[in-house]
């Protein structure tokens, strides 16, 4: 054997050893970093620093409507399951590796009242099917703030989540849209009254309307803008003026902090027309008409 041979051996022993001592260091569970190194048909390889690529179906790497989201030079977190006796070949789950690090991050989320993204794919009784990485519940109570008309509305639409509850064990979810939606008004509200005084001229959204005015929402909390302070003239209702969902610009005539009581004015943004009247008319003076 000359010594070309003898080193080209020595170098393949040497690589099969670090292969070898490599793997020793990752148990089957473990959840380990592999690049993707082609996308087949069906199935993805992923090396993972072994000997030999796995192979993990195509399928694991789909969304929700069936669209491949990898390509090869991605780097993907990969389930390690174990390696086949009888070929070498090592064994690895992408799926796995997601739901066991989507349990760990619901874990943390729960722990620390924060919010989670997810999806809402279907209805099912009592509520909602949403996508957060694994299956959670959605009770049809927590969608929303306000009274639901169209549920399915919300159907294929992306939401952030409160975690109400969850049970490993039992693999369950229960999420809340609305509680996430209280605590965001919350937090409005407070930067709102914190700016809030009278005589600002903010800007709204019409959230109803009464024959006697319309209830503005200023961010987090509601004014009152009643018929009278809408126009220096004469109005038959509200709802000729504008419609719910308008923004509307406002002036803050009246404002309680204790009570939390806002009166808004539409008409004082602009002058007075009957005070310029006596300057206008005279008295005395004569008009033509």
């Amino acid at each position: 054997m000359s010594n070309l041979e003898e080193r080209t051996e020595t170098n393949d022993e040497n690589l099969i050893a670090f292969y070898d001592e490599s793997l020793k260091n990752i148990r089957p569970g473990e959840i380990v970093q592999g690049k993707v190194v082609h996308v087949g048909n069906d199935y993805v390889m992923v090396d993972v620093g072994f000997k030999s690529e796995g192979a993990i179906p195509v399928s694991e790497f789909k969304d929700s409507e069936g669209n491949l989201a990898i390509k090869e030079g991605d780097v993907v977190d990969v389930l390690f399951q174990g390696v086949n006796e009888r070929d070498g070949s090592v064994s690895l789950s992408r799926t796995k590796a997601i739901q066991i690090l989507t349990w760990q991050k619901i874990e943390k989320i729960y722990e620390k009242g924060g919010t989670i993204h997810g999806k809402i794919v279907g209805r099912v009784k009592g509520g909602f099917t949403v996508n957060i990485g694994i299956p959670a519940f959605l009770p049809g109570s927590q969608v929303d703030i306000k009274p639901v008309r169209d549920y399915e509305s919300f159907v294929g639409k992306s939401y952030n989540f409160k975690i109400l509850n969850y049970n490993r064990k039992l693999r369950n979810v229960v999420l809340s849209r609305r509680r996430y939606l209280e605590e965001e008004r919350k937090k409005r509200k407070q930067q709102t009254l914190a700016r809030l005084k009278e005589g600002a001229i903010v800007y709204g959204r019409v959230k109803n309307i009464t024959d006697y005015g319309g209830f503005i929402d200023l961010g987090g909390i509601d004014g009152l803008l009643h018929i009278s302070d809408i126009s220096w003239g004469k109005i038959g209702h509200p709802a000729d003026r504008f419609e719910i969902g308008d923004e509307v610009k406002v002036k803050v005539l009246k404002f309680d902090r204790e009570k939390e009581k806002i009166a808004l004015g539409m008409k004082q943004l602009y002058p007075d027309p009957w005070e310029k009247v006596p300057q206008k008319y005279p008295v005395g003076s004569r008009i033509k008409g």
